[in-house]
C-alpha cells in the first residue's frame, strides 16, 4: 500500500468517526431533552392511544364501564393496566398509589394543547378525572438501556471497512498512472492506461485518457523525428557521395578538372538548398517566423506567384490560370506566406501533364470568415492513403513522375499556413489530378 492510500484511508476514517460522533451527540442531546421534559410520563402514540381510549370509555360508558375496563386490563396483564385515572381528590380509580411527580407533571401537561395527548382531563358525575400513563421504572429490566459497546464496535469496524474500500478505489488508478509515467520516462511511449481504468467516469479516469493522448502524440513526434533524421541522412548521403566522386575524379584526371568543379558546385548548391529548407522547416516547427505580421493583399500576392509560374510553365507546354476578384486582406508574414504558395503552385506545375492547365482560385466564405485558395492540377494524383502524408517532410508518392527536389516543399507550406492560423488539405480531382485547398482567416479590413 502506498502513502496516498493511507492518507485517503485515515482522512475518510476520521471524517466518518467525527460525523458519527456528531450525529450520536445530537441524538443523545435530543433524547436527553425529551427525557427531561417528560421523564415521569410515558409518551408516544401508544400512550396517547391508551389515554384517549380510556377517556372515551368514561365519556360514553361512565365510571362503572371505565372501572371495569381497567380491572379487565389489569387481570389480563396488558399494558392498559398502567393507565392511571385520578379524581379531584387525588384518588386513583383502582386505589393504586400514584407517584407524586407523575401526577404533578400530568396535571401540567393536561392543560397544554399538544398534538399527542399523553395526559388529559374529562368530567363525569360532576367530577373531573385526569388520565395519564406513568413512565416505566428506569430500574426495570425492560427499561434498561443496552450497552453501547456493541453498536460502537460495529460502527468502528464498518467505518474501517468503508474507508479502506474507498481509499483503495481512489488510490488504484493513481498507482496505474504512476506506473505509466515511469514507463514513458524510460522510452516506452506505447504505454496506455485507458483499458486499466475500466468504466470509471471521474476526473482520475479523464487524467488517464489525457495521458494516453499525450503518450500517443509523443510517440508520433518521436517517430517523426526519427524518420526525419533518417531521411536527412539519406538526402545528405547522395550529394556527399557525388562530391567525393567528383573530387576523386579531379585528382585522377586533371584534364577534366573543369567538369569536376562544375559538378562540385552543383552538389554544394544542392546541399545548401537542402540545409536552407531544413532550417526553414525547423524554424516553422519551433514557432519562429523571423518576421513581423503585416497586412497583405492575398489576391495580389497569389496573382504575382501565378504569373511567375505561368512564365516557367509555358516553356514546358503547360498553363497557369488565376481567378479571383476584389480585395483579400490578410495579416501575415509576407515572405513566409509567399514561399508557402510558391511551393504549392510550383509543385502543381511540376506534376500536371503537358497541355493541361493549373487552376489557381481565390474565394471567400462567410461562415467562418475565411479566404480559400485552391490550386488544382491535372497530374497523376495521389493514393487516398497518402493524402495526409503528402505534407510530411521528405514524402515522395508513387506518382510515376521523376522529379528533382527533396520532398520538403509541401511540408514547409503546411507549417507556414498553420503558423498563420490556417489549414491545408489535399483532395484527388475527378478525372485525375490533385486539388490543394488552403484556408486562411480574413482580416477585418478585407
Amino acid at each position: 500500500m502506498g502513502r496516498l492510500f493511507w492518507k485517503f484511508f485515515f482522512a475518510f476514517w476520521l471524517a466518518l468517526l467525527v460525523a458519527g460522533a456528531g450525529v450520536g451527540a445530537a441524538v443523545w442531546l435530543h433524547q436527553r431533552t425529551l427525557d427531561e421534559r417528560g421523564q415521569e410520563l410515558a409518551s408516544g402514540p401508544r400512550a396517547a392511544f391508551l389515554v384517549n381510549a380510556t377517556a372515551a370509555t368514561l365519556r360514553h360508558g361512565g365510571i362503572a364501564a371505565l372501572q371495569g375496563l381497567l380491572e379487565e386490563w389489569r387481570d389480563r396483564g396488558r399494558g392498559g393496566a398502567h393507565v392511571y385515572v385520578v379524581d379531584d381528590a387525588d384518588r386513583e380509580l383502582l386505589g393504586r398509589a400514584v407517584p407524586a411527580e407523575a401526577l404533578a407533571q400530568a396535571r401540567r401537561l393536561a392543560r397544554e394543547d399538544s398534538e399527542q395527548r399523553i395526559a388529559r382531563l374529562e368530567r363525569a358525575d360532576q367530577r373531573q378525572y385526569l388520565f395519564f400513563v406513568p413512565a416505566e421504572s428506569k430500574s426495570s429490566p425492560h427499561g434498561a438501556p443496552p450497552s453501547p459497546l456493541l453498536p460502537i464496535s460495529i460502527g468502528i469496524l464498518a467505518s474501517l471497512g468503508f474507508s479502506a474500500l474507498l481509499a483503495w478505489y481512489l488510490a488504484k488508478p493513481i498507482r496505474h498512472l504512476r506506473g505509466a509515467f515511469d514507463a514513458a520516462a524510460v522510452g516506452k511511449l506505447d504505454t496506455r492506461i485507458g483499458p486499466r481504468m475500466g468504466r470509471r467516469r471521474d476526473e482520475i479516469a479523464d487524467l488517464g485518457r489525457d495521458f494516453d493522448r499525450m503518450a500517443q502524440q509523443l510517440q508520433i513526434l518521436v517517430g517523426s523525428q526519427r524518420r526525419l533524421l533518417h531521411d536527412v541522412s539519406h538526402e545528405l548521403r547522395s550529394p556527399l557521395a557525388r562530391l567525393q566522386a567528383a573530387i576523386g575524379l579531379a585528382r585522377q584526371q586533371p584534364e577534366k578538372l573543369d567538369a569536376s568543379l562544375d559538378r562540385i558546385e552543383r552538389e554544394s548548391g544542392r546541399l545548401d538548398e537542402l540545409v536552407g529548407e531544413l532550417l526553414t522547416l525547423s524554424r516553422l516547427e519551433a514557432g519562429m517566423s523571423g518576421a513581423a505580421d503585416e497586412e497583405v493583399d492575398l489576391m495580389e500576392l497569389v496573382a504575382g506567384i501565378a504569373d511567375d509560374a505561368r512564365f516557367e510553365a509555358e516553356a514546358s507546354g503547360r498553363q497557369v490560370q488565376f481567378s479571383g476578384e476584389g480585395a483579400a486582406i490578410v495579416k501575415v508574414r509576407a515572405e513566409l506566406l509567399h514561399r508557402a504558395f510558391e511551393n504549392v503552385i510550383r509543385n502543381a506545375v511540376k506534376y500536371t501533364r503537358e497541355n493541361t492547365t493549373v487552376e489557381v482560385k481565390i474565394e471567400r466564405r462567410a461562415a467562418p470568415d475565411r479566404l480559400i485558395v485552391t490550386v488544382a492540377d491535372r497530374g497523376p494524383g495521389i493514393p487516398e492513403s497518402d493524402l495526409q502524408a503528402v505534407f510530411e517532410p521528405f514524402f515522395r508518392g508513387e506518382t510515376g513522375v521523376a522529379t528533382a527536389g527533396f520532398g520538403l516543399g509541401l511540408a514547409i507550406a503546411r507549417r507556414a499556413i498553420e503558423a498563420h492560423g490556417g489549414s491545408v488539405r489535399a483532395l484527388n480531382r475527378p478525372g485525375g489530378g490533385l486539388r490543394v485547398e488552403i484556408a486562411l482567416p480574413a482580416s477585418d479590413r478585407s
